[in-house]
């Protein structure tokens, strides 16, 4: 179970046992990667159904996205912020880098944090049957999260790099199964918003790749975002 503990500790604030540091073991905790989503949407979802007796949608949705930064530790939100600020000027690659890496948030990524907030709060807001839509979200993006990391890294070297060795083909194919179960039962609502999320994943690799020369850390957290987006919106989308 090391490696679930690793994983769980890695993407959320939840507590875990005490557990030995194995090299390149988190490459190969990306198996867990999406179970731990999994997990995480459960506890959006039930927290969810509760406060859905007592408080408005709207405020309800305030909450679940508050409960949701809490429960990544804001992880991929900085990472969303860092690429606002990285991605969206006119600048050197080295120039966007040196920005990407410095902890300020600038204005660009002040303005894409927040619409990005009141987006996803709003789409939460307008789910008609929320439980699965919160459930799939955060386990399909942390499988796009893997799919990211196999790219070519902007910053050899890094802690990214030793990620990337450990992160097999296999363990993406482990990784997948617990998103494919979750999609089945989604139906083609499901096969929709996880078409959007892919296609959302490929644009913000293609954007890394041209503007920084890969992915960074921070590309991997925007993802894991606009992913999660992109799966609400489509349970969402008018057809």
């Amino acid at each position: 179970m090391v490696e679930f503990w690793l994983a769980l500790s890695f993407l959320t604030t939840i507590p875990t046992p005490a557990f030995p540091f194995v090299e390149g073991g988190l490459g190969r905790a990306g198996k867990w990667f999406p179970l731990v989503g999994a997990i995480v949407g459960l506890v959006l979802a039930g927290a969810h159904w509760a406060l859905s007796f007592v408080l408005p949608e709207g405020v309800t949705a305030v909450f679940i996205i508050t409960l949701w930064a809490w429960l990544t530790g804001g992880l991929h939100l900085d990472g969303l912020a860092d690429c606002g600020d990285g991605l969206l000027i006119a600048a050197s690659r080295e120039r966007r880098l040196e920005i990407m890496k410095d902890s300020r948030v600038g204005a660009f990524g002040a303005i894409s944090l927040v619409l990005y907030l009141m987006l996803k709060g709003t789409a939460v807001a307008s789910l008609p049957n929320p439980t699965l839509p919160l459930i799939l979200a955060p386990a399909a993006a942390r499988w796009f999260l893997l799919l990211a990391a196999r790219q070519p890294s902007a910053r050899p070297g890094g802690m990214g790099d030793s990620f990337t060795a450990s992160l097999t083909p296999s363990t993406l194919l482990l990784a997948v199964i617990v998103p494919a179960l979750l999609l089945i039962a989604a139906g083609w609502r499901g096969l929709l918003a996880a078409a959007l999320a892919l296609a959302a994943t490929w644009l913000l690799i293609r954007l890394a790749r041209h503007r920084l020369g890969g992915v960074t850390g921070d590309v991997f957290g925007l993802v894991v975002e606009i992913s999660e987006l992109a799966v609400l919106l489509g349970f969402i989308v008018r057809t």
